[in-house]
């Protein structure tokens, strides 16, 4: 009886796989009786929202960690849909900061591919676009490297984890949904400080951080624009997220 009761309380109607804490925290901030562990390098955060049991992976970055917070949310939870969901990068000018991107499909730089059950147009009027996305091995940095890459593989926005997500998802046999938010546009290039800072597993690594100001005074100022464009970022995505959370839940 308490085994079976046990079982059922860690079941959850949704799952979400991100990233970083920042890119589900606003999300995470509506729901109720918020409760979170940690395991084997992974970060849990289950709630409730309106009453739909959701649980949120921060994997870390990059698809060998998004799959292995796939597979340990699906083994822990059993979930009816997962999302990937967090930040990334326009691949084309339109798009800007904050607006929302669906996968339809979802290819890597090795041909690996998947085609989405996507029933949805773009809204680009609205900030939302529909489209494949790319799943790159390292974070893009420069507007001429993500021109390239939408040249190459036709795709409109970039991230590092939605393709792993998706293959786990798939291979139990769930639904899956890939939401994303532009956190980082076009119209410049990422401080190239980006790329020590952040660590692998989604943490800032303060030592680097510290020695990027010392090297450069004027990235400080570029670390506060990020921050601020990631905020307002991850607040159009929880807002998104609501009407995509009840959708999955009314439909069973």
């Amino acid at each position: 009886m308490n085994s079976s009761s046990n079982t059922d309380s860690a079941r959850a109607d949704i799952g979400i796989v991100s990233a970083l804490p920042i890119e589900m925290g606003q999300f995470l901030d509506r729901c109720e009786r918020i409760k979170h562990y940690k395991g084997n390098d992974l970060v849990f955060r289950g709630g409730r929202y309106d009453g739909i049991r959701i649980v949120v992976a921060e994997s870390g970055v990059g698809f060998a960690r998004a799959r292995k917070a796939s597979r340990a949310l699906i083994d822990a939870h059993q979930p009816k849909w997962i999302l990937s969901s967090g930040f990334s990068g326009a691949l084309v000018p339109d798009m800007k900061i904050g607006q929302i991107v669906m996968a339809n499909e979802i290819v890597d730089q090795h041909g690996q591919q998947t085609a989405i059950n996507l029933s949805l147009e773009s809204d680009e009027e609205n900030g939302l676009y529909v489209g494949r996305i790319l799943t790159a091995d390292e974070l893009v940095r420069t507007v001429e490297e993500k021109r390239q890459l939408h040249e190459k593989f036709a795709a409109i926005a970039v991230d590092m984890e939605s393709l792993a997500v998706a293959q786990v998802a798939a291979e139990s046999k769930i639904g899956f949904m890939a939401v994303r938010v532009i956190s980082d546009d076009m119209s410049a290039d990422l401080p190239s400080e980006v790329l020590s800072i952040i660590g692998d597993t989604g943490a800032v690594r303060l030592g680097a951080a510290l020695t990027s100001i010392v090297k450069r005074p004027g990235s400080f100022k570029d670390m506060l624009h990020l921050r601020s464009n990631a905020q307002a970022a991850a607040k159009n995505l929880a807002t998104f997220l609501d009407g995509v959370v009840h959708q999955l839940h009314s439909s069973g």
